[in-house]
């Protein structure tokens, strides 16, 4: 497991996941919001008329029950604002990040 950052224009936050998720995060990231939330029928309540609503939390929830579900991600801390991921804390600054 290895840590990474995500945000959905708020706080950004800490979670541990597999390792295949934090090397290709910008691809999990890219298919669970421009793919998976609009046409997989387990998706159906992030839909709405004006899109779709979602936070980084339902990404984790995504790979949780999906995608990973013997390898669960968990929180492990909230950074706070960082200014999308450009004022992290020095010992995060080399972690994956992604801001959906």
């Amino acid at each position: 497991m290895k840590e990474i950052i995500l945000s959905a224009d708020g706080d950004s936050i800490v979670y541990s996941v597999p390792d295949d998720v934090a090397n290709n995060l910008r691809e999990y990231c890219i298919e669970f919001c421009d793919k998976w939330l609009w046409t997989s029928p387990k998706a159906k309540c992030y839909r709405t008329q004006q899109g779709v609503c979602f936070n980084e939390s339902d990404f984790i929830d995504y790979l949780n029950k999906y995608i990973f579900p013997t390898q669960k991600s968990v929180f492990v801390k909230n950074l706070g604002w960082t200014d999308l991921g450009k004022k992290l804390p020095m010992e995060y600054q080399c972690h994956p990040y992604f801001n959906f």
